[in-house]
């Protein structure tokens, strides 16, 4: 790994902020002159070439498109991206390639990658031209005869600094950008089991009965999770209870612990007026509000702990070991809710900045809260060198397709997503979902608008045991693939690719992903369906339900349970 500095940097940068940040130089083959740098009076350009054979992954949470080769990627943070733009939860100016290195940008900024731009002169191909007849043939990626250019314009700064990355796969190089960070994250055995999220009206009474019906049912359930209904206003959040719907929360949390749940408190961080906290936070807030409310510096010290401490003290003592940080992520898509991009901060940041730090400042204030408990929390937004918080990002959308994109892509940028489960037209829709949040990082069923608990109008509760039965005997072997994220930086999910990376037919596979570190899970994303195609890469592969042998490469695989394949040759 070797730093490139160009220009004048900014100073507000995500390395700024990240307390694990860990750089150490190594030799590499790049040289300064691979690359080509322009101070514009817009920002600064980064330009380098690449083969046409290479492929680029990562930039974050992209849930359309998996291959950049050939395509524009923004990475700007905004919440339920449509399209394939780079627009994202959770973007991260980070990519990797297929050729044995990839490169870390350290800025704030919404950054933009021309990933394969041909420049004047040099080969070009000579096929015989064909007038195309749609327009995805017209628009689609041209194949390049000659080398490409790789464009990165970075708004508003004069200079930037990179961290080029080398390693003998992706893997490899994923691996040292989460240490960069300081390592992955370090979660709890309880964490990894089942979380259920209420709906977000549900009273105390109402929770318990759920927690009670968990219990006599034996449904495999570890954390219940309360949604804005706890607040006593939210839309922007109070962090007082709603005294009408929990009268007396210490009992309730108390009864909830002493039937074996862990406590998940559902919030976001914009501060409504008639909060404890929200007069001592005014002086470090910015000038805009959302929702009527603050919206925290967090950047700022004196910000966390007021926010922090608050926390600490009123929820966390009475038992309560993660939060939902929620609406973190911006919105220029749904509604445009979010405070604008030329806001300001008190420490000197602008909203576009803050944008794509908020996540991981929240994180942070999170965890100051939390004083030393471990936890695996949920939140909307991530940013760069995020690896080592215990937060997952999760979704409003529902498109199962995009959510697996997503489970594939979230191991080439040190972040972590739940396909959550929510509301569900058939029964086999449902069972197919739980099947892919069982084998995910976190195994999350979100009922907040649910009048009813999901599986009820399909009387299947046998077989929703039965899905849930499997997370329950997996958790020690995620718990292991957790250790070694904390401790070597490789994530627990990873695109094919990623292992396998001199293999040329993973190169466009984002229908399968690698869990642990030798399960291989191919979802169904056709709910209807039980067959679908599937790659195994080189191995000993058995299927995970009957232990029956399956060769290497393209099957067609037939089965009512999700196709989890086990490589018998994986350390």
């Amino acid at each position: 790994m070797k730093k490139f500095s160009f220009g004048n940097p900014e100073i507000n940068v995500p390395s700024k902020y990240c307390d694990g940040f860990n750089y150490t130089e190594s030799e590499i083959s790049f040289k300064p002159d691979d690359f080509t740098f322009k101070s514009t009076d817009k920002g600064c350009t980064v330009d380098f070439t690449i083969s046409p054979d290479t492929k680029i992954y990562g930039f974050g949470l992209q849930l359309y498109q998996f291959n950049h080769t050939g395509h524009k990627v923004t990475v700007r943070c905004n919440a339920d991206a449509p399209r394939a733009t780079g627009d994202s939860h959770a973007p991260v100016p980070f990519f990797v390639t297929n050729k044995g290195w990839g490169i870390y940008f350290d800025t704030a900024r919404y950054a933009e990658f021309y990933c394969g731009v041909k420049k004047p002169g040099g080969k070009f191909n000579k096929e015989k031209y064909v007038t195309a007849l749609s327009t995805d043939e017209l628009y689609s990626v041209k194949a390049s005869a000659d080398d490409l250019t790789v464009s990165v314009f970075i708004p508003v700064s004069k200079g930037i600094d990179f961290y080029v990355i080398e390693g003998q796969n992706i893997t490899d190089i994923v691996a040292q950008y989460n240490m960069l960070a300081g390592g992955g994250c370090d979660v709890p055995e309880w964490a990894l089991g089942v979380l259920y999220r209420c709906n977000g009206q549900y009273n105390d009474k109402q929770v318990l009965a759920l927690a009670g019906y968990m219990r006599e049912n034996d449904v495999p359930c570890d954390i219940i999770g309360l949604e804005p209904g706890w607040h006593s206003h939210a839309y922007s959040c109070t962090y007082e209870w709603n005294k009408d719907n929990f009268p007396e929360p210490e009992k309730m949390i108390k009864k909830l612990t002493e039937m074996g749940f862990h406590i998940n408190l559902w919030e976001h961080a914009f501060v409504h007026p008639t909060s404890p906290i929200y007069k001592s936070l005014l002086p470090y807030s910015a000038d805009y509000c959302v929702w009527e409310g603050l919206v925290p510096d967090f950047s700022i010290k004196e910000a966390r702990d007021i926010f922090a401490d608050y926390h600490r003290d009123k929820l966390v003592f009475l038992g309560i070991d993660g939060f939902k940080a929620d609406e973190c992520d911006g919105s220029d898509y749904t509604g445009g809710w979010t405070f604008p991009n030329h806001a300001r901060f008190p420490s000197g940041l602008d909203g576009e900045q803050y944008h794509s730090l908020f996540g991981t400042l929240y994180s942070k204030t999170v965890m100051q809260a939390l004083d030393g408990r471990k936890t695996l929390s949920e939140i909307r937004s991530m940013g760069a060198l995020a690896a080592s918080y215990p937060f997952v990002l999760y979704s409003d959308l529902s498109n199962i397709k995009a959510f697996l994109t997503g489970v594939v892509n979230s191991g080439f940028s040190g972040i972590l997503w739940t396909p959550e489960v929510r509301g569900c037209e058939t029964e086999k829709e449902l069972i197919r979902r739980l099947q892919m949040v069982t084998f995910s990082v976190q195994c999350l069923i979100n009922a907040w608008n649910s009048p009813e608990i999901p599986w009820l109008k399909f009387d299947c509760v046998e077989k929703v045991k039965e899905v849930l039965s499997i997370r329950k005997k997996l958790i020690p072997e995620i718990k292991a693939a957790f250790d070694r994220y904390r401790d070597t930086g490789v994530p627990p999910v990873r695109a094919l690719v990623m292992d396998y990376t001199d293999d040329t037919e993973t190169y466009s596979i984002d229908d399968e992903y690698l869990f642990c570190d030798s399960l291989l899970v191919a979802p169904f994303t056709d709910f209807e369906n039980d067959t679908r195609e599937i790659y195994l890469p080189e191995g000993e592969w058995v299927d995970f339900f009957t232990g029956e042998k399956i060769p290497c490469g393209h099957i067609s695989y037939t089965s009512e349970n999700i196709p989890v394949f086990r490589n018998m040759k994986s350390k």
